[in-house]
């Protein structure tokens, strides 16, 4: 014990010396430490990898003969020998993007956890009510909606059902897909101590998972003109995986983000490739009698 007490004495006597030298540094010290903190806090850890989606139309162009080549970084012709063609600029015109992609992500309602079977795990009467709020909140902001793509997963097919009821019976096309079912997406850092899948559902999930945000997230085709609005009925898993992935975060980090039910997501994905995340799990519209996490 007293060995233990000298210790701390000692290491108290250590910290309080250092941050005594530091209190009476000269003021231009100061100054030099703050900014050299302040500089590697701005400088980024990471470039934002604009071809992410594979959709770069330098990357889409096929190149002329031994003449140019095409600067990945800005889609600009740099020119070897000879002048730059214009069928070169023509080519990376018609694979330019024109417009931007709006991507609403829906977390399903409130179900029946008391069950294993997928076809038992039904809405609760407060996820049926979930699901009306977040139909009306879609219903108002009355945009130019083209299609729900839905999970096949009993509780999110439901709450699309709820969802395209309440939009005004503007007859939006609804697509079902088994690469959006919930599961396991990446092991998660740090590890949950209360969530821990079989390693093979990371190596069965996260695949599918993967593929879906493959296929639903990339920046709009050239022959898009105007700005679409599509509607995502998934999981929350789902969603976390594929907005770390869009925004290009670690996608580990994906269980640090938590969304209630009914909950929305909106990621908006430019025709640079750009992305933003416009909401991450609004309940906003929900009195709060109705708002649950679980």
């Amino acid at each position: 014990m007293a060995k233990y007490a000298r210790y701390l004495t000692i290491s108290a006597t250590g910290v309080g010396t250092l941050f005594g030298i530091y209190h009476f540094l000269p003021n231009n010290r100061k100054v030099a430490h703050a900014a050299l903190l302040q500089q590697q806090l701005q400088t980024p850890r990471s470039q934002w990898d604009r071809n992410w989606d594979l959709r770069e139309p330098s990357s889409l162009t096929k190149p002329t003969k031994n003449k140019q080549r095409v600067d990945n970084n800005n889609n600009n012709v740099v020119v070897v020998d000879g002048n730059e063609t214009d069928e070169m600029k023509e080519n990376l015109n018609k694979q330019k993007s024109k417009s931007s992609r709006h991507l609403i992500l829906i977390r399903h309602g409130q179900y029946n956890m008391n069950t294993e079977i997928d076809s038992e795990k039904k809405l609760t009467e407060l996820g049926r009510e979930q699901a009306k709020y977040s139909g009306d909140r879609l219903n108002e902001l009355n945009l130019p909606y083209t299609v729900i793509n839905v999970s096949t997963m009993c509780r999110a097919a439901e709450t699309a059902s709820i969802i395209a009821e309440r939009l005004n019976n503007k007859q939006i096309p609804m697509r079902s897909t088994d690469l959006l079912r919930e599961g396991a997406p990446i092991p998660p850092e740090p590890p949950s101590r209360s969530w821990r899948p079989e390693t093979h559902q990371f190596h069965t999930d996260g695949a599918r998972i993967e593929a879906a945000f493959r296929k639903h997230f990339h920046r709009a085709l050239p022959d898009q003109t105007e700005d679409s609005y599509e509607i995502f009925v998934c999981h929350a898993n789902v969603i976390r995986y594929c907005v770390c992935r869009a925004l290009q975060f670690p996608p580990e980090g994906w269980l640090r983000m938590s969304l209630g039910h009914g909950s929305m997501t909106w990621l908006t994905i430019r025709p640079n490739g750009n992305v933003s995340l416009k909401v991450l799990g609004e309940v906003g519209h929900f009195p709060p009698s109705l708002i649950t996490l679980q």
